[in-house]
């Protein structure tokens, strides 16, 4: 969902209940700001997000929110379900019902989850254009080896669905621990792409999305605000 936007002199004729005639005179006295610079536009476009003033008088100024979570198992990515807790009910923050999810990871599954009020910003991750990379350590019930490297990297083909899933890479760690890499995010992909080997996932973590790695200090159940460096890694996508 694309961040909707607004032309500024309809933002100012319904804040301030005004003619748009009285709404061109303000802009031609130089009397508005938009993110701090003056503006004369009428067709200058806004959005939820841009701070805008009238007289040094703030008329809007909504924050952006960024938010990294150590999702637990057991806890589903959801704002609300009637018979287990959320991501959203996980979080200390005031703002939280403000917020949507960015990549859902299923109830069995632990790992990173990323939410926030940007839509531009989640639609830059979520995207499948974008082909960003989620990396996930496994654990199988049944010992791996070399011939699941190849199977995942060919793709698989799901008769169901009639896909094909995109390459994704595996490297063995152990013989029942690997970590693989997709760029794409179909309905249960990672157990079912073992599950043509006949061998469970009992363990699923997700542990990197592009170049943001869950903070190692956040146990589950914990979470915090992104940096501006690590917001700005899906800004560049």
């Amino acid at each position: 969902m694309s961040l909707s936007t607004q032309r500024l002199d309809h933002f100012l004729a319904k804040q301030c209940q005004i003619s748009k005639g009285k709404v061109r005179l303000l802009l031609a006295q130089k009397r508005v700001c938009v993110d701090g610079t003056v503006n004369c536009s009428i067709e200058q476009s806004v959005n939820k997000f841009s701070k805008i003033s009238l007289d040094g008088t703030v008329l809007q100024d909504n924050p952006a929110y960024y938010v990294m979570l150590h999702k637990p198992v057991g806890v589903v990515c959801a704002t609300k379900d009637k018979q287990h807790s959320t991501v959203i009910d996980l979080l200390p923050f005031d703002f939280k019902n403000q917020l949507h999810i960015v990549g859902r990871l299923d109830l069995n599954t632990s790992g990173l989850v990323l939410l926030t009020n940007d839509s531009r910003w989640s639609e830059a991750i979520t995207q499948p254009e974008q082909k960003i990379e989620k990396t996930y350590q496994v654990t199988l019930e049944k010992p791996i080896d070399n011939s699941y490297i190849d199977g995942f990297k060919q793709g698989m083909y799901f008769k169901y669905e009639n896909i094909t899933t995109q390459p994704a890479d595996l490297t063995i760690i152990n013989q029942h621990c690997a970590q693989v890499i997709l760029t794409e995010g179909k309905y249960h992909q990672i157990k079912r792409m073992f599950g043509r080997y006949r061998n469970p996932v009992v363990g699923l973590h997700r542990s990197q999305i592009g170049d943001l790695t869950l903070d190692n200090s956040l146990t589950p159940g914990q979470s915090r605000h992104l940096t501006e460096h690590e917001v700005a890694l899906f800004n560049k996508v």
